[in-house]
């Protein structure tokens, strides 16, 4: 295998940022594969979730396009990414941004559940990287926004995923508008016939390569299965095991459970927060990031949500829902023992899941260890997950939404874009509890301030009609009260 970058032809501005971020050593798939890509031929990677697979095609993508050195044009990208999840194409972006920087570059993600203008801005603005999910690039190409006859290179990335969630009819007219001369790289956990219909009908003589594919063995992640006595112990389990030090994933099967399971470990004291398709944008994003920061040490997921989500040193995979199929285990499982970490990987099994488990893990190649429980009283709960439990009373607490925080005495009103409750309507906005609105339309009761001078909500106000109680002459004026920047009740 090659031992550096250098050697296999990544340029030398790109192997400087990679050694920035401390990689120095390619990964066996972007050994095998980058001196394909980087001389422009289409290939088919397979590598398991974790391997590296991210940077075996945005090195090659970068190096490429800084080569050709093609003419940016309005809504025309020069490279497409497709990716099936809103977090993958994140965690794409954040990781070829600083290449596509030093290649003086620019990247665009292009995703649903947020609003589209700012999207649309950016392809008007001229892109050279788009990485998008398929339904919102189609939306915006139907629009009329974005045209793919300029794309160069396409990379599909988690393509056996794509085929699960049922992307690949969008897929398939997705890189039909692609030119047919542009290369094309396809990287995926697993090789099965839904790829082989798009590896037929798109990619011209591929280089087919593999390494650490889903079945490849890891010898740094382990796997047990706890057989309960009882379904009322599960969550039991589940906290005892999370409350120990390090970073949990456990999955559930539905929306529903991860959430409700999410809450329940709350209340035991165990800081965790959910991630479900029900979830939006803004929700998803949050809880990830207090999964990253640490504030809270547990993550409980779907499989659908959680695919393609990096997260380092994830001590713990917990299937608390065995999984209906064995790649969704071995996708599952791919959250730990990544870049040659150790991990742990524990599926919970009732009475009436022991064949199921049991055909689960044979067709995943996967030989566990079977260890009745009947209590957390149990040491192997100890040997799997060691150290001491840490409680956090009430959990993991999220910080209110600023729209949401109760102000403090004192505070701004902030020219008066949220007044008090009583105090009637801002410029048709919606008014919080406290203090009244300056510069609003209306002053109802309770104090307002003038101009947003005001600190707090104690007399006076310089609205242009007064209510019952409203006063005052308008001066800036101290006293107690919410602020009037700080809480909201209506809709915004």
């Amino acid at each position: 295998m090659t031992s550096s970058f250098d050697a296999l032809g990544v340029p030398a501005r790109l192997v400087e940022i990679l050694a920035a971020q401390d990689i120095s050593t390619p990964t066996p798939i972007q050994a095998a594969t980058l001196p394909d890509s980087l001389a422009g031929r289409d290939v088919l990677g397979r590598g398991r979730t974790g391997s590296g697979k991210t940077y075996a095609f945005a090195l090659p993508l970068v190096a490429r396009l800084q080569q050709s050195n093609a003419k940016r044009i309005p809504g025309r990208p020069r490279a497409l990414i497709l990716a099936p999840t809103r977090e993958l194409v994140a965690q794409i972006q954040e990781a070829i941004k600083p290449l596509a920087d030093a290649a003086q570059l620019n990247t665009l993600t292009v995703i649903g559940g947020v609003g589209q203008n700012p999207q649309v801005r950016g392809l008007r603005s001229g892109v050279d990287i788009l990485i998008a999910c398929p339904g919102r690039l189609e939306d915006l190409i139907s629009q009329g926004h974005c045209s793919l006859a300029a794309v160069e290179i396409t990379v599909l990335d988690e393509a056996d995923h794509m085929a699960d969630l049922g992307f690949l009819p969008g897929v398939r007219r997705l890189l039909k508008q692609t030119p047919t001369s542009g290369q094309r790289l396809l990287f995926s956990a697993t090789l099965d016939k839904a790829i082989d219909v798009l590896v037929r009908e798109f990619l011209r003589k591929p280089v087919t390569h593999e390494a650490d594919s889903a079945q490849s063995p890891v010898s740094q992640m382990s796997h047990h299965v706890l057989h309960i006595s009882d379904r009322e112990l599960r969550v039991p389990v589940l906290a005892d095991l999370a409350s120990a030090p390090g970073r949990t994933v456990v999955f559930t099967r539905t929306k529903y459970g991860a959430k409700a399971l999410a809450r329940q470990l709350n209340k035991r004291g165990v800081p965790a927060v959910d991630l479900h398709g029900n979830l939006g944008q803004n929700a998803r994003t949050r809880n990830l990031a207090a999964f990253h920061s640490g504030a809270a040490n547990t993550l409980v997921a779907t499989d659908v949500a959680a695919r393609g989500i990096h997260v380092d040193d994830v001590a713990l995979v917990v299937h608390a829902d065995p999984p209906a199929e064995h790649k969704a285990y071995l996708h599952r499982s791919g959250r730990t023992a990544r870049a040659g970490a150790e991990g742990t990987v524990i599926t919970l099994m009732t009475d009436d899941q022991r064949n199921d488990v049991r055909s689960l893990t044979k067709a995943a190649g996967i030989k566990p260890t079977t260890t009745r429980v009947a209590g957390i009283d149990n040491p192997v709960l100890r040997e799997l997950a060691p150290g001491e439990r840490v409680l956090v009373d009430g959990g993991y607490l999220a910080a209110p939404a600023p729209a949401q925080q109760q102000g403090k005495p004192g505070s701004s009103s902030r020219n008066g874009q949220r007044g008090g409750q009583q105090g009637g309507r801002n410029r048709g906005a919606r008014n919080g509890n406290g203090g009244g609105s300056a510069n609003g339309r209306r002053q109802g009761g309770g104090g307002g301030s003038a101009n947003g001078k005001a600190n707090g909500g104690g007399n006076g106000g310089s609205s242009r009609r007064r209510g019952p109680s409203g006063g005052g002459s308008g001066r800036p004026s101290n006293g107690g009260g919410h602020s009037a920047a700080s809480f909201s009740t209506g809709r915004r």
